[in-house]
């Protein structure tokens, strides 16, 4: 039985190849006789003066415009290859547009602090602490651990995209207030 049906399949891999081969452009009468300024381009030859490439021949497809998604070896009734239409032209995506999306000023106990957001689309691609604690050295100091852990491109609301962030050890309020108006400034996008 499985002697069987390996003969089958070998029979019928060996079939295909044949019709396929035998399909080629090159060997059929409708490919001869195309005028001298159409002639069709066969893998490893030179192509016509102004044409242009025909990615599938150098994917490596048995023949120009041959594709996974093409039967290689369609004919009409009347013996010549039958034609697909070359792909449409699709409409250029619509252009991203960036803006920015500022949160309200949060008070703490040190100081205010105020977020802003930029957005490519619904992507936060930055955040800018506007307004931090400065008014000692002390609040200056964890004011910039925070703007430093948070803000930016690669800072934790571009990572995370969203205000769920990691609070900063020794500058709690500030943590907390950077996240309310990062929030709010989400919510107003």
């Amino acid at each position: 039985m499985r002697r069987a049906v390996l003969a089958i399949t070998g029979l019928a891999a060996g079939t295909t190849a044949l019709v396929v081969l035998k399909g080629a452009p090159g060997t059929s009468q409708v490919a001869q006789d195309l005028p001298a300024d159409q002639a069709s381009v066969v893998p490893g030859s030179s192509a016509a003066p102004g044409a242009t490439p025909d990615p599938a021949a150098s994917a490596g497809y048995p023949y120009p415009g041959a594709s996974p998604s093409r039967t290689p070896n369609a004919r009409t009734s009347t013996g010549a290859r039958a034609t697909t239409a070359p792909p449409q032209a699709t409409t250029a995506a619509p252009k991203t547009t960036i803006r920015k999306v500022t949160g309200p000023v949060v008070s703490n106990k040190y100081g205010d602090v105020q977020v802003q957001i930029t957005l490519s689309g619904t992507r936060i691609v930055n955040a800018v602490a506007l307004e931090l604690p400065r008014e000692t050295a002390q609040s200056s100091l964890r004011s910039d651990k925070v703007d430093a852990a948070y803000s930016g491109t690669s800072g934790q609301v571009v990572r995370r995209q969203n205000a769920n962030l990691d609070t900063v050890s020794g500058a709690t309020y500030t943590s907390n207030s950077y996240k309310q108006s990062l929030q709010a400034a989400i919510d107003r996008a």
